[in-house]
């Protein structure tokens, strides 16, 4: 079955690349078929690494693609939640524009901002059961801006358990986020993702979606994330 991608038709790698075009006609077929992951959700996750890379035609045809595929707004919208937090205001804004340009109509509307309380000693057991010990730079931020302590634990909880994808694929689109840009910290969600159930071939698909963002390296990077202590 010919895969429709842009790389794969470019008639100067077609001429000049035989090795390049046939690696990545194989890398291109676990992108988009159903395999440990659905496909839907692998689009997705190669649309917000495309979005934290900044190349925003590479994001628009991956959701246009995922949403084919029968990626619903309600789970596509999960990656603003995320990148509000992992990558920042710029991304997450971007992302949204994003979302309006393939889901039309459906970010906007009037919608009330809901008050979340936050009790004394919250976060400070939300990063125990989260990460088993205190991370020194959430300790630090405990001790000395006790309400940015709060801003990270609501931000963390919204990521992980407040989005439609739910827990395991939240961890693994941070992970394909973090993988994405050769960062060691993808580890921190690769552990997380174990333990809500993600098997290895889902983290080794979901590496795989970086290297159409980010090349080989990110490959390499992943594994080593894989098997850090």
């Amino acid at each position: 079955m010919e895969i429709d991608n842009a790389l794969l038709k470019t008639p100067l790698l077609r001429r000049i690349a035989p090795y390049t075009v046939g690696g990545y006609r194989r890398l291109r077929s676990v992108i988009d078929g159903d395999g440990a992951l659905p496909a839907r959700v692998k689009a997705l996750y190669v649309a917000v690494a495309a979005t934290t890379r900044h190349y925003p035609e590479l994001a628009r045809r991956e959701l246009t693609r995922g949403r084919g595929l029968g990626l619903t707004f309600d789970e596509a919208s999960s990656a603003a939640i995320v990148l509000s937090s992992v990558r920042g205001e710029g991304a997450a804004l971007e992302y949204v524009a994003l979302l309006e340009s393939v889901y039309p109509g459906q970010t906007g509307g009037a919608a009330e901002e809901r008050q979340i309380d936050v009790a004394p000693g919250d976060a400070e057991k939300n990063f125990l059961a989260y990460f088993g010990s205190m991370p020194p730079s959430l300790g630090r931020l405990i001790d000395l801006v006790p309400t940015g302590a709060d801003a990270y634990y609501l931000l963390r909880e919204g990521t992980i358990n407040g989005t439609p994808l739910g827990p395991k694929y939240s961890e693994l689109m941070l992970v394909a986020v973090i993988a994405a840009e050769y960062n060691p910290l993808a580890s921190v969600h690769i552990k997380a993702a174990r333990r809500v159930g993600a098997s290895e071939a889902e983290i080794a698909e979901t590496l795989l979606c970086t290297v159409a963002t980010s090349g080989l390296s990110a490959w390499v990077a992943g594994v080593a994330a894989m098997d850090a202590p």
